[in-house]
This record gives C-alpha cells, sequence and structure tokens, in this order.
C-alpha cells in the first residue's frame, strides 16, 4: 500500500502536477485521423486536463489550441455545438500525424524523436487504428496491461473457438508451434513465473506457464515509458495501446494494431470495433449504466466475466469497478504485481528528474531514442530449459519473414 499523498502524486495529471510535467514531455496521441475531415475540420480535444481543439491550419500543419471552456460539456463527452471558440493567446502545441493517429507535444521543451517501433516502422497498409473511452484514471488503466496474470482469469474464455474464425480478436489464437489455443494455455495455467527487466524504453516482462513434459509457454509483453504498452495479439499481430489521460478520472485507450505478414483488414477491424463503440465520441456501448450487459447465462458456459468476447469490456470493467482513481492506501501487492511495482519505481524516478531540472534523465528523450527498435513482444512454447533462446528465435523467424523491414 502507498499513501494518498503518493497517489496523488502518481496519477494526477493537470498543468503543473508531478505525473502531469512527466507525460508532458513525450508524445501523446491526441485524436484518430479518421475523425478530422473536411466536413469536420477542428476536433474537440480533452488531453491531460486541458480542453483544446484539433484543427489544420493555412500551411497545411496541424496545432492543438485552447478552447473556451464549456460549463454544460462532460469531460469524457463533447457536443457537436459551439464548443470550438479557439482561445488565441493560449497555449499552441505540435502536432504530427502519424499511422492513423495525431500525436501532440505538450511539454516545455524541445520535442523527443519517436522511436522505430514497429507499429511506427510498419507501413500504413500493415497497421489499424482505434480507440475507447474508459471512466476511470489513466494510471489503473495501464497497470492492468502490464499485470500477465490477469489474463488467465479476467479473460479467460471457457470455450475454444477456431482461430481461423477469429481474425483481429485477442487471444483467440493458437500458441505458437503447437495445436493448443491461447484461451487453453490460460485457462490450464493460470499462475505464471513472471520476470520483469528494465529496458531502453521502459519493461520486458516475461510470462512464463510450465506446462506438462518440461515444455514452458513464454508470453513477453512490454511497458513502453510512460504509459503505454506492447503485447502479442496473436503470431502475426501485436498492439502498441497508450493509456492517455483525458482527465484525471477519465482516459482514452489509443492502440495501433500491428501486422506482420500480412497487410490489415481495416474495414473488417474498424467493423468489429464500432459494434462495441458509438461515434463521434468513441463510448464503448457496454459500460457501468448498463452493468456492461452481463449476462449470467454466459457467464456459466463461455466467459468469465459474462460480458461478452470483446477483452476490452473485461478490463474496463476491471479498471472501473475500483472507482474513477484507484484507492492505493488499502492494496496489497503481491509476487503477481512485479511489473506494477517496478512501473512505479519509475515513475517516480522520473518525477523526481523533471522536478530537480535533469529531464536528460528521462526514459527515450536523448538522441538515442530514434534508434530504438522493437520492441519483442510474442509468444511460444519451448523447452523449459532453453526458453529464453527459443522466444528470440521465434522472434526472429517472423522478422525474417515480415515483407517489410522489420529488422532489430
Amino acid at each position: 500500500m502507498i499513501s494518498q499523498k503518493l497517489n496523488d502524486q502518481i496519477t494526477r495529471i493537470g498543468p503543473g502536477t508531478s505525473a502531469g510535467e512527466v507525460l508532458r514531455r513525450y508524445w501523446q496521441p491526441a485524436a484518430l485521423t479518421d475523425e478530422l475531415t473536411e466536413a469536420r475540420p477542428m476536433v474537440p480535444v480533452n488531453l491531460l486536463g486541458e480542453r483544446l481543439v484539433l484543427l489544420r491550419q493555412s500551411n497545411g500543419e496541424f496545432v492543438l489550441m485552447t478552447r473556451e471552456a464549456c460549463p454544460d460539456e462532460p469531460p469524457a463527452y463533447y457536443p457537436e455545438s459551439d464548443a470550438l471558440e479557439v482561445v488565441q493567446n493560449g497555449p499552441r502545441y505540435p502536432v504530427v500525424e502519424m499511422k492513423g493517429m495525431y500525436f501532440a507535444y505538450m511539454g516545455p521543451s524541445a520535442a523527443p524523436a519517436f522511436p522505430k517501433f514497429d507499429c511506427f516502422r510498419a507501413p500504413d497498409s500493415h497497421v489499424f487504428a482505434f480507440k475507447g473511452i474508459w471512466e476511470c484514471n489513466w494510471l489503473q488503466a495501464l497497470e492492468v496491461g502490464i499485470d500477465p496474470s490477469h489474463a488467465s482469469f479476467l479473460h479467460r474464455f471457457l470455450q475454444d473457438e477456431d482461430p481461423e474464425d477469429s481474425y483481429g480478436k485477442q487471444f483467440r489464437d493458437k500458441a505458437a508451434h503447437t495445436n493448443m489455443p491461447m484461451t487453453q494455455v490460460l485457462r490450464e495455467y493460470p499462475r505464471p513465473d513472471i520476470e520483469v527487466e528494465e529496458t531502453d524504453f521502459g519493461l520486458k516482462i516475461t510470462a512464463l506457464r510450465h506446462l506438462e513434459n518440461d515444455f514452458t509457454h513464454v508470453r513477453v509483453t512490454n511497458q513502453i515509458f510512460p504509459e503505454a504498452i506492447c503485447i502479442p495479439m496473436s503470431r502475426e499481430m501485436t498492439i502498441t495501446q497508450w493509456h492517455v489521460p483525458i482527465d484525471d478520472e477519465n482516459c482514452y485507450w489509443y492502440t495501433l494494431f500491428t501486422s506482420f505478414a500480412k497487410p490489415v483488414d481495416k474495414p473488417l477491424m474498424r467493423e468489429q470495433r464500432l459494434k462495441e463503440h458509438r461515434l463521434p465520441d468513441y463510448a464503448p456501448l457496454k459500460n457501468r449504466s448498463n452493468d456492461y450487459r452481463f449476462d449470467p447465462e454466459e457467464q456459466k458456459t463461455l466467459t468469465y466475466t459474462g460480458m461478452g468476447l470483446d477483452i476490452n469490456v473485461h478490463d474496463q470493467w476491471a479498471v472501473e469497478s475500483m472507482g474513477q482513481i484507484q484507492d492505493r492506501t488499502r492494496e496489497h501487492l503481491g509476487r503477481g504485481d512485479a511489473a506494477i511495482v517496478r512501473y512505479r519505481l519509475m515513475l517516480r524516478k522520473a518525477i523526481k528528474a523533471v522536478e530537480s531540472n535533469r529531464e536528460g534523465a528521462l526514459l527515450m528523450r536523448d538522441e538515442a531514442a530514434a534508434t530504438i527498435v522493437g520492441p519483442l513482444s510474442n509468444d511460444a512454447i519451448t523447452a523449459t530449459g532453453d526458453w529464453k533462446e527459443a522466444s528470440w528465435e521465434a522472434d526472429k523467424q517472423r522478422r525474417a519473414e515480415c515483407p517489410w523491414d522489420a529488422t532489430v
């Protein structure tokens, strides 16, 4: 457990706050490119506790500008009416368009370079972007993503469907080098050993599920500082997901789905996700107001939660049920929370660096950030004594067969 003072320090993100000043020194997803059209040339953006508007300037460049506050506007949603009056003398933040998303930089110093992560290196044909709202603080949204054990419970499927019918769905694949469905691996081996190591971009998190006959399932996921994760979706696809604060009590998740071998079927993936979200605010159709459409009959036969097959809904329920800002003064972390503990230490270290004007001590802030590639994010089944090398080899093979330059 931690003190209330520390909990406030690592969760609150408005201008001048400790965590907010760290996040402002990194590029933040601000909108999807689908949101800005000729018919809709300005898009309201609520980001890091600031009310902004995204627009394209006459020179073709994009910018985020302060907009007049609308007192009737809920923080996570916005109307299509008159909330877009720009404050001409307010802050102006630079914006870049990348892979179906607009990224904004809201820091006081020069913006850092983008690393050469797979989601940024892949051609547009192999990347799909989407987002959704969660009504909770950004940190608890991030922390569920760096907990490898939760998938065995929260995302437990009681039936194993054919992966060929599961395009674009996480955990609906077969584990690498075996015919065992990933849903079965997670269900039958729910308590992995977890190894966490620091990297030049954040954390590498390895979950080891020891199977029968001296074999081990190795699942490698990553925390990309300050608020993103990169995890395997299937053998062919990874997910890079940012947990972006709207304000202290609401956040967006922005995801880049990246395919190694084949171009992504963007119309299908968008159609799948729009079955669970409404436009234009990308709010989930299953939410607290309708009890996430919980179905007790489904819970008996199909899923652990009884809330459908979309794992985003499972995560949403878990993080929103903690309250809009989790009370960490009452938590009791255990062995399975190793990545969460390490991440909080990294965040506190970054806060101290900013407060002492040592910005160069932050991860991915120097010129070397542009040379960072990867990260390794996959799953494999291998002989227990050789799991490290086998995990690397599985990743190398996938990259060698990739039609775009995915070398590391």
